[in-house]
């Protein structure tokens, strides 16, 4: 199957960190069809020679055995061409279509690593075009706008130039293994589905942590923060892997319609709730690393009187039979203790307690995202102390076991990345890991209370140190349930 794959923006930073690894690693593994074109779009004055250069100096940043030998390399720069060209310019899109029309590819992947305010524009003109034929696919990265309002916005524009079929709104941590895993673990065991609902699990947390500040995005992320940038997409797309129903099939629409449920089932947002269950705050300087490191005001490109929030957490319901009552904790930010993705879902304890156990042990299930891969389950079992104690005649303590499952181990590191995934499953045309507009807009609609909350809170959001996990008030938001977020239990 021939292609075309049009990065635009192929010169940017997403493009060279993420999109050309990702495909080069595709190519490497033979998973990226033959007969293909890679082409990079952007108003920089290169031809071919020149963007194949360009690329191969910056692969020389990329670690150990994923960097590319010279003769790789060579193989793989065949595929990469060059249109220089101004979004804003109708012209330059006649001359990308007559580009795309000397081979006539079976098809042709239009990918907008650009700025989501040029999301409208390039559509519309791709559209005026003639871009729009049925072998055309559309990838589109987040943020698609910056509330409910202007989602809708952008979303009735892209499905003026696309049908629905054709659009692939990415967010790539549906992409990654362990995610993938996660959906593996509860619709492929029978092994947990007696134990998935409120009768015996007591909460459920959500942590997407990182370690780096804004680094150089802070122009970026001052319009973005911390909601827009992880929650309304990564997080909420992580619970509703969690929670949602068993699909029909494994098809795109039967796995979206179930997501979907889920996110129509969160309870609405009241102002005792936005009050009470949401935190926002700020990192200061501090120490990461061994290092002393910035405050988020201090950054490059950030104002030095701003509210941005670069952590949030929030307690969340979700209103059906299976889930009533049962709290979800989601927290992510920047400049916190660790690089850590993870859900824990904490199971209810014993109804009559026979032994003595330690202190917040229990049984739990953690799936690990990042750094690691893989799955942990902790149980209470005989260990020494209880050993003891029986010589002792004293009642018998329980010890925490835990049951470890690395993936990274049992099926090898090198497994395919989320990008590598998510760019193959575009090209055959497979919609299952990528957001619906109805999803989406669903998510925008749970999270626009929060945004307008904030907008009339004169707080703003809390400091914490780099490095900690985030203000304190995020700890006596799940304590006022008389819960504790995993590291502290």
């Amino acid at each position: 199957m021939s292609f075309d794959l049009v990065l635009f923006g192929g010169t940017g930073d997403l493009a060279w960190r993420k999109l050309m690894p990702a495909l080069f690693q595709a190519f490497r593994h033979g998973s990226l069809p033959e007969g293909g074109r890679i082409i990079g779009v952007a108003r920089d004055d290169l031809g071919d020679d020149a963007y194949r250069a360009l690329i191969q100096e910056r692969f020389e940043g990329v670690e150990g055995a994923k960097r590319p030998n010279a003769e790789e390399f060579a193989r793989f720069a065949a595929l990469l061409h060059f249109v220089r060209m101004d979004l804003s310019k109708p012209e330059d899109y006649a001359r990308l279509a007559k580009a795309l029309a000397e081979r006539d590819a079976d098809t042709v992947v239009l990918y907008l690593a650009t700025a989501p305010g040029l999301f409208t524009t390039a559509c519309e003109q791709l559209a005026a075009a003639g871009l729009n034929t049925p072998r055309t696919r559309v990838v589109l990265e987040k943020p698609l706008g910056h509330d409910l309002e202007s989602n809708r916005a952008i979303n009735a524009t892209v499905r003026r130039a696309f049908d629905e079929r054709q659009i692939f709104r990415i967010d790539h941590y549906l992409g990654k293994p362990s995610v993938q895993n996660l959906f593996a673990l509860r619709f492929g065991n029978a092994l947990f589905e007696p134990l998935w609902r409120r009768e015996h699990i007591a909460n459920i947390q959500i942590t997407i942590a990182e370690d780096l500040g804004v680094e150089k995005r802070g122009a970026f992320y001052e319009t973005t923060g911390a909601l827009r940038d992880m929650v309304q997409n990564h997080a909420l797309q992580l619970l509703c892997a969690v929670a949602m129903e068993p699909p029909i099939d494994a098809g795109a629409d039967a796995i979206r319609d179930e997501k979907l449920k889920v996110l129509r089932s969160l309870k609405r947002w009241t102002p005792e709730a936005l009050s009470q269950h949401v935190v926002r705050g700020q990192y200061t300087a501090g120490s990461a690393a061994g290092h002393r490191v910035p405050g988020y005001r201090d950054e490059s490109g950030v104002d030095a009187r701003s509210t941005t929030e670069t952590f949030v957490a929030l307690r969340a319901e979700i209103a059906n039979w299976r889930w009533a009552g049962v709290p979800f904790y989601i927290r992510t930010g920047k400049r916190l203790a660790a690089r850590d993705a993870h859900i824990v879902v904490n199971f209810q304890p014993t109804p009559h307690a026979i032994f003595r156990t330690p202190v917040g042990a229990g049984n739990k299930l953690v799936i690990n995202l990042q750094p690691r891969d893989g799955l942990e389950l902790h149980l209470l079992a005989e260990g020494q102390t209880a050993r003891d104690e029986a010589r002792r005649g004293a009642a018998q303590t329980l010890a925490p076991v835990q049951l470890d499952l690395d993936f990274d181990k049992r099926f090898g590191s090198e497994r395919v990345g989320a990008y590598e995934r998510l760019l193959l499953d575009v090209i055959a045309g497979r919609l299952n890991l990528f957001v619906r507009s109805d999803e989406q807009e669903e998510a925008w609609r749970w999270m626009q209370p929060v945004l307008e909350h904030w907008r009339g809170d004169a707080q703003g959001p809390r400091p914490y140190a780099a490095g900690t996990w985030g203000p304190s008030a995020a700890s006596a938001m799940i304590a006022r349930d008389g819960f504790a977020w995993a590291e502290e239990a």
